[in-house]
């Protein structure tokens, strides 16, 4: 249960809605899930769900809209230097960020549970879909800006962004669903060697 039962704002109502239902996903999965669950997990009556909400399929693309957003708000990375910038952002992708309340490891499960679901809800491949392009935007520019300061080799931007965030789903995605405890960092050694390493004009 949410530890307080104080009168919220409306962007208070959303934020404790949302973390219950991380509690409430965490629990039961999404093909179990229930209102009647997420309602549990905090202090305020189910009626407020209702109230904000048309339903499940409504709560969850506000939910996964709440993790995208919480997650791409939460990224930091030093911007002294494409190497350094693009390592980061690597890194912060396959391993953090930290947060107050779930690691990043129980928000990627919830996270690649509503994933696998996206092929039957239009609305949530929206979601995702925009989710895919930030993340992958974000290093197509590190790698535009670093041929342009000469210290990327001349290659694709876009084809080198699409290929770094695909190879860091799938280290995510075999550490989730095949527990494979040691993926994220094979991705990221992987990544090195193979890519980066390859990308870098002194290496």
């Amino acid at each position: 249960m949410s530890e307080s039962g104080e009168k919220v704002t409306a962007k208070d109502t959303r934020e404790v809605i949302m973390e219950a239902t991380f509690r409430a996903l965490s629990k039961h999965g999404y093909t179990d899930l229930r209102m009647r669950d997420i309602g549990e997990e905090m202090d305020l009556t189910r009626q407020v769900i209702h109230y904000h909400f048309d339903g499940k399929y409504d709560l969850m693309a506000s939910f996964l809209e709440y993790i995208t957003e919480q997650y791409e708000g939460s990224v930091e990375v030093d911007e002294s230097d494409p190497r350094t910038e693009l390592e980061a952002r690597i890194d912060q992708c396959l391993f953090g960020p930290e947060f107050d309340q779930f690691t990043h490891w129980d928000r990627m499960k919830v996270y690649h549970e509503l994933f696998a679901h996206a092929q039957n809800d239009e609305r949530h491949q929206e979601i995702l879909d925009e989710h895919y392009d930030n993340i992958r935007a974000s290093i197509v520019h590190v790698v535009e800006r670093g041929i342009e300061e000469g210290v990327f080799r001349e290659v694709d931007p876009v084809l080198m962004g699409q290929h770094i965030t695909d190879a860091i789903h799938v280290g995510r995605e075999r550490r989730i669903s095949l527990g494979h405890e040691d993926a994220p960092a094979e991705a990221r050694e992987a990544i090195h060697e193979y890519v980066l390493d390859s990308l870098y004009l002194d290496e």
